[in-house]
């Protein structure tokens, strides 16, 4: 009998260390939304010469800190100041330099009469730091805007 309970207890003592839970690998992170962001820019800054169906608006923005993500969107405003439609839209990230921007959309898509503004952002860890006033938008045209300064957002 004591030889029967030997091996009943070494075989439970067996699966007990079997059945334990072991540290699972972790599956790879995605990769960081700058990394995202930075291949968004490269692709923005290689889009070769303008399309002649296409128009644009360039210049550079300042007071952006190094990594921040900017995000500059061309937009319908309603009367109610909301946004009602999105022409264009382009992501940079920031390098405390002037961070030079090309934003091309349709000018077919521009309505006639309606308010057009470019609105940008920047933000960084997921939060809002700064944001760019209004920049009013009357014709589509291509445009130089010069420098656009960000202010800290509210």
């Amino acid at each position: 009998m004591p030889l029967r309970s030997l091996v009943l207890l070494s075989l439970f003592s067996l699966l007990m260390a079997c059945s334990s839970d072991a540290p699972k690998p972790t599956p790879p992170a995605p990769a960081p939304a700058p990394k995202q962001a930075q291949e968004k820019a490269r692709q923005a800054a290689e889009l070769g010469p303008l399309p002649a169906y296409q128009r644009e608006l360039s210049g550079t923005l300042q007071g952006v800190p190094a990594g921040a993500e900017v995000e500059l969107a061309l937009l319908v405003i309603d009367e109610k100041d909301r946004p009602q439609q999105l022409l264009a839209s382009s992501s940079l990230i920031g390098t405390n330099q002037a961070l030079p921007f090309r934003l091309r959309f349709n000018p077919d898509a521009f309505p006639a009469g309606a308010r057009v503004e470019l609105h940008g952002r920047a933000s960084q860890s997921g939060q809002l730091i700064l944001h760019l006033p209004e920049q009013r938008i009357n014709q589509p045209t291509t445009q130089a805007l010069g420098a656009l300064q960000f202010v800290k957002a509210p």
